[in-house]
C-alpha cells in the first residue's frame, strides 16, 4: 500500500461525506449539474492571504500570479484580497479585464510576448517586465508609435536559483529574463528614452517547501538588487522578489514555516541599503494562495479487479489532473492528497487504485492507496487541486472536454 499526501488542513465532514466551507461534496455536484467538478473556496483563500499578510513585514506588497488559476470569480475575489496581478500572456490580461480587474495593478512577464501582446499592455497600463534587450526595443518602438510612455522593469535571471525548488527559474542560460551582468545597461537606455521605469523582476524558483532556502535566496534577492540599482544609477522605484513558496502534496511534505520567513525578511526590511530604502517590494505567489483551497471531484463509474488488484474507475482523469496523475514535471509518481468523498473519515478497508476513463496507462490519480471500499457511484476528491489543475491540464484529450468549477 502506497501512502496519499497530505489532505490540507480547512477540510470537514459532515454526515460523514466531505464537506468544502459548509456543503456537501455531493450537493456541489448537484448544484454545478455533474461531475468532473473543482471546488474552490472562498473561506481558505481568504485565510491563506490574511495569514500570510499576518506573517509578513507590511512593507511588503503580495500579488497573485493568475497563470495558477484564472478561473474568473476566483479572480474576482483575489481582487479584494491582494494588491496586484501576475500574468504571463495576453490571454490572461483579457480575462482580468473580463472580470473588472484595473490593469494598472496588472504586471506582465514571460518569454516570446508578442506584439499584439505588448501592444495591449502599453495601451492598458500594465507594468511589462522586459525578458529580452529585443524585447525591450520592440515595447520602446510600439509605445513611439502610440505615442504612449510605457511603464517598463526588467526581469532579471540572477546567476544563482531557488534551492530545493521544483522549478528552478534562476542561474545559468534560461530563457527567463535577462542575465543580471547586462541588467544595469538596459535600465539605462530605457531611463534615457523616456520609458516609466518600474524596477526589477527577480524570480529565482518555484514549489520550495523549505523555509532556510526561502529566507537565503530572498536575502541573495536583496543583495543583487542593490548592485543593479548603484550600477543603474537610478533608484529603484519597486523590486519583485518572486515567490518560490510551496505547498505540501506528497506524503512526508511539510508546510513552509512562513512566520520564518516573514521574521528574516523583516530583519533584511530594518537594514536596507540606501539605494532601497524607498523601494516598494513585491512578493508574487500563485500555487500557495490558491492550491489548497480546490479539490477535484470525480465519481466512479466501474469498479474493477484485474490481476488482484482493485481499480476504482472515475469519469475524470489526468486531462483535468495531469498534475496528480504525475505526468506535469514529476520524476518519480507520487500520490496527491486523495479521499473518497463520500466516505470522508472512514476507515481504510482496502488497497485501490484511482484512474480516470482516458484509454492511457498514464491516466492514474492515485496509485494503490489505502481506502474505504468505495462503489460505483462514490465521488473521489483529490486534493490540492486549486492550483495548476484545470487550465494546466489537456482538457481536450479524447475529445473530453473540461471540468466544471465553482467557487463556494
Amino acid at each position: 500500500m502506497k501512502p496519499l499526501g497530505p489532505i490540507p488542513s480547512g477540510y470537514a465532514a459532515i454526515d460523514g461525506e466531505l464537506a468544502v466551507s459548509g456543503h456537501k461534496a455531493s450537493t456541489l455536484v448537484a448544484q454545478a449539474g455533474g461531475t468532473p467538478l473543482f471546488v474552490y473556496s472562498r473561506d481558505l483563500l481568504t485565510q491563506r492571504v490574511v495569514a500570510l499578510r499576518t506573517a509578513m513585514p507590511k512593507r511588503l506588497a503580495i500579488h497573485y500570479a493568475v497563470k495558477a488559476n484564472p478561473f474568473g470569480p476566483l479572480l474576482e475575489h483575489m481582487a479584494g484580497l491582494v494588491d496586484g496581478f501576475d500574468i504571463a500572456s495576453g490571454g490572461e490580461l483579457a480575462i482580468l479585464r473580463s472580470v473588472g480587474i484595473d490593469p494598472a495593478r496588472v504586471s506582465f512577464a514571460g518569454p516570446g510576448k508578442r506584439d499584439v501582446e505588448l501592444e495591449a499592455a502599453i495601451v492598458a497600463g500594465v507594468t511589462l517586465n522586459l525578458e529580452s534587450e529585443g524585447e525591450a526595443a520592440r515595447a520602446l518602438a510600439i509605445a513611439s508609435r502610440l505615442g504612449v510612455r510605457p511603464k517598463l522593469a526588467i526581469r532579471v535571471n540572477p546567476d544563482f536559483d531557488l534551492k530545493g525548488s521544483g522549478m528552478k527559474m534562476g542561474g545559468g542560460a534560461k530563457p527567463f529574463g535577462i542575465d543580471e551582468a547586462r541588467v544595469p545597461a538596459l535600465a539605462r537606455h530605457l531611463i534615457a528614452e523616456g520609458a516609466d521605469w518600474r524596477g526589477f523582476h527577480i524570480f529565482a524558483g518555484s514549489q520550495a517547501l523549505s523555509a532556510d532556502a526561502i529566507v537565503e535566496t530572498q536575502a541573495q534577492t536583496l543583495a543583487l538588487a542593490a548592485r543593479l540599482a548603484e550600477a543603474s544609477g537610478a533608484a529603484l522605484p519597486k523590486c519583485n522578489l518572486g515567490g518560490g513558496i510551496g505547498i505540501p502534496y506528497f506524503p512526508g511534505d511539510e508546510p513552509v514555516d512562513i512566520a520564518k520567513v516573514g521574521a528574516a525578511l523583516a530583519d533584511r526590511f530594518a537594514d536596507l541599503p540606501d539605494v532601497l530604502k524607498d523601494t516598494r517590494f513585491v512578493i508574487e505567489l500563485g500555487r500557495y494562495l490558491v492550491g489548497e483551497a480546490g479539490i477535484y471531484l470525480a465519481q466512479i463509474v466501474d469498479r474493477k479487479e484485474s490481476h488482484g488488484e482493485t481499480y476504482l474507475v472515475t469519469d475524470g482523469g489526468l486531462h483535468h489532473q495531469l498534475a496528480a496523475s504525475g505526468n506535469f514535471g514529476t520524476v518519480v509518481r507520487r500520490n496527491y492528497p486523495s479521499a473518497i468523498a463520500t466516505r470522508f473519515g472512514a476507515a481504510v478497508e482496502e488497497e485501490a487504485s484511482i484512474v480516470g476513463c482516458l484509454c492511457t496507462p498514464l491516466d492514474r490519480l492515485a496509485d494503490k492507496g489505502g481506502f474505504p471500499r468505495a462503489a460505483v457511484g462514490d465521488l473521489v476528491a483529490i486534493f490540492c487541486a486549486g492550483a495548476y489543475g484545470a487550465s494546466a491540464s489537456p482538457a481536450m484529450f479524447l475529445g473530453q472536454g473540461p471540468a466544471r468549477e465553482i467557487l463556494v
